[in-house]
């Protein structure tokens, strides 16, 4: 589900729904905020989803989280 596969469609991984999440962060964005903003989005598909890209673009350093805002990581 992380990458895609013979099963799993490239719009369903979890890569592609944050590169479509970290698309959407060109500011500062509560979770809420960014949910509203591709809830949508029909490559985002449903809130779990949206959670669990959320989780992997932070493990990943790709994202983080200060001041209650999701902000584009470091790196």
């Amino acid at each position: 589900m992380i990458l895609p596969t013979k099963h799993v469609p490239t719009s369903l991984s979890i890569i592609h729904i944050g590169s479509t999440l970290i698309g959407h962060l060109d500011t500062p964005k509560s979770v809420s905020a960014l949910w509203e903003r591709v809830r949508k989005d029909p490559g985002v598909g449903n809130f779990s989803t949206f959670i669990l890209s959320l989780d992997f673009l932070f493990i990943i350093g790709a994202i983080e989280f200060q001041n209650r805002l999701l902000i584009r990581g470091a790196r």
